[in-house]
């Protein structure tokens, strides 16, 4: 049994970077960040303001049957588990394959249960460990004394896997395959890397989230393997029974000028192309959600919902179902992986298609990381707008994309990926990154 130990934070900003830059003293550590009183997702489907696991009592690594391994290891533990599954469980859940080359080197898939959980909820920490109160005192201690070190990158001479001629012609190859009904859209992605990194993943980290303010913000450390993410979406929730997804498609720029942000938001709410694209995903996520719900219980709560973010206005959908109590949690979440948003429709010949047109695996992006609790209640977002770094070959590694519809542009598909990847570098550096 954990103990819980509660303590009264001043500062919970401080407290927070503080306590990032502590983790490093472990070579397992998840950190997740809802900014909740910074964003306006629903508040009714938050639990936390900050939740954070530290160190690895038990480790769970899917290598093949992934998800029946989880099943066991949670059956078997029934404690906290902080982890990820990666888009290439793919190939578990459809029978797909994968031959594209991958520089990053994460698992399948992968959970810890923690040594230490903390979660603040407004200025209240709590802590559940195995350790005693006095150990916890020592560490709260140790972590008002951490230092921040703010330099985090090295070099960024960010090379593109592909050219721009070479994406607008798969852009058009894959726009024949929507003209002759193999599929209706396709989430297509392209890679920017460098091998030459060296880099402070904890400040870079705390920069990217200080800037977006992401309702699914996150920071993951497997021992030399990191995760730096600011995503804005949600993939599946479950509280006791109910299932919650929240796709999004539709994206918007913000503006300083208040009349300009005002319109694009408008733009966005009356887009014809971005609800219809919208409208496919929330339809695929309502047949995925309903293989594992009790009958007639998965509904649309909210359609082409409008939410303003730091950086960007998001189009989301809501749709809940009531998971059937003779299936397992985790049948709901192998079920809806992967989330649709970040494949396409029909789910199937999408993935197919997107393995034959991307050049690298996308392993943990457009993934789910998130986490288990004791009652099995869970929550995951969607791995976008993230930063993948292998600290050991100093791989550096940001992926994006966008649905490729039977009106899409080639040109402008291309212009709106570089307007992505440079958004994500301006935030954390503050200066134009050089492409080469």
């Amino acid at each position: 049994m954990r103990n819980r130990f509660e303590y009264y934070i001043h500062n919970k900003k401080e407290f927070i970077e503080k306590l990032v830059f502590w983790t490093k003293k472990h070579e397992h550590s998840c950190v997740l960040n809802s900014n909740k009183s910074n964003q306006c997702m629903p508040q009714h489907y938050k639990d936390y303001d900050f939740l954070c696991a530290i160190g690895a009592e038990k480790i769970c690594v899917g290598k093949n049957k992934s998800f029946e391994k989880l099943k066991t290891f949670y059956n078997q533990n029934k404690d906290w588990m902080f982890g990820y599954f990666s888009y290439d469980l793919k190939n578990e859940t459809d029978l797909l394959t994968s031959k594209n080359v991958d520089f990053l080197g994460f698992p399948k898939l992968y959970f810890f249960i923690p040594e230490i959980v903390m979660y603040l909820n407004a200025e209240k920490l709590f802590v559940e460990t195995f350790a005693t109160k006095k150990q916890i005192d020592n560490i709260i201690s140790e972590i008002d004394q951490q230092h921040s070190d703010q330099d985090f990158f090295g070099n960024l001479e960010m090379q593109k896997r592909e050219s721009k001629q070479q994406y607008l012609r798969k852009v058009e190859k894959i726009k024949s395959h929507i003209k002759r009904g193999d599929i209706y859209e396709m989430n297509y992605c392209q890679e920017f890397f460098t091998e030459t990194t060296l880099l402070n993943p904890e400040a870079l980290y705390l920069r990217l989230n200080e800037e977006t303010q992401a309702p699914f913000s996150a920071f993951l450390q497997l021992r030399d393997k990191y995760l730096i993410c600011g995503s804005p979406e949600r993939f599946l929730r479950k509280e006791q029974q109910q299932l919650i997804s929240q796709p999004i498609k539709g994206t918007r720029k913000r503006s300083v000028k208040v009349l300009e942000d005002v319109k694009l938001k408008e733009e966005l709410m009356n887009s014809e192309k971005d609800k219809s694209e919208n409208v496919m995903i929330t339809d695929l996520v309502r047949n995925d959600l309903s293989k594992f719900a009790t009958k007639a219980s998965v509904k649309v709560e909210e359609l082409f919902g409008i939410y303003s973010f730091e950086q960007v206005h998001q189009m989301i959908s809501t749709v809940k179902g009531e998971l059937s109590k003779k299936h397992h949690f985790i049948d709901s979440i192998k079920g809806a992986f992967p989330m649709g948003s970040m494949t396409g429709a029909p789910k199937k010949k999408a993935m197919e298609l997107i393995e034959q047109f991307e050049c690298t695996k996308r392993g943990l992006f457009s993934g789910s990381l998130g986490y288990i609790k004791p009652n099995s209640d869970f929550d995951f977002n969607v791995v976008i707008r993230s930063i993948l770094y292998n600290a050991t070959n100093k791989y550096f590694s940001v992926m994006v994309g966008g649905a490729i519809t039977a009106k899409s542009d080639p040109e402008e598909e291309y212009d709106e990926c570089i307007v992505k990847v440079q958004a994500i570098f301006d935030v954390v550096s503050n200066r134009k990154i050089k492409f080469v």
